[in-house]
């Protein structure tokens, strides 16, 4: 967070644009009300790896629900982008028994970031970053580096950050049971379900 912080230093009241992308409405609860003070903030979902199309419908309807409670319909623009299932399987085909926290994991990452890095290139975005730091079950170290990796990959900044830290993780629990959002209870995935 202290990175997150020094960027936010350097840049002085100015209000730099970020594309957020948003793996659900509970995650994106803090961190929507973490990045708003010091950036204009554009939703990215794209979450190919949700499973079934009815989970990926549910999820989706959550956030565009959060946003409305949170009083940021105005101020928070969603980039929605349809399942495209076939393009995460395509992404994680070999890794499908690999545990949860492994190889799979990072290539899922990896499957949205790039998309994220792309549309924050694509739109000329300042930064693009991610909900998934929130987690205590994502690896904030190894999605930071996947992020900077990336972004130099396409030429776009990538935001550092684990917004866990400072109690993140607490928050976004806290504004789901305020605003009754369903939270699911496995990641996303027809193989995490299994566990």
């Amino acid at each position: 967070m202290r990175e997150l912080d020094g960027i936010v230093e350097k840049n002085g009241g100015r209000r730099p644009r970020v594309l957020l992308h948003s793996c659900c409405g509970p995650c994106s609860s803090a961190v929507l009300e973490n990045l708003i003070r010091n950036f204009e903030v554009t939703l990215l979902w794209y979450n190919p790896n949700l499973y079934p199309q009815e989970e990926f419908d549910r999820r989706f309807a959550t956030q565009l629900e959060l946003i409305e409670k949170m009083g940021l319909a105005e101020d928070v623009p969603v980039l929605a982008e349809s399942r495209k299932h076939e393009d995460y399987l395509a992404r994680v085909e070999g890794l499908e028994n690999e545990p949860e926290g492994a190889k799979r994991c990072t290539e899922c990452f990896r499957l949205r970031l790039v998309e994220c890095a792309k549309l924050a290139k694509q739109y000329g975005f300042d930064y693009f970053c991610t909900t998934l730091t929130v987690s205590r079950h994502k690896d904030a170290e190894r999605i930071n580096a996947l992020g900077e990796e990336i972004g130099q990959a396409f030429g776009v900044n990538w935001l550092p950050s684990d917004f866990k830290k400072r109690g993140g993780e607490e928050r976004s629990r806290a504004l789901s049971a305020q605003y009754g959002l369903y939270r699911q209870n496995y990641c996303g995935c027809e193989f995490s379900m299994r566990k």
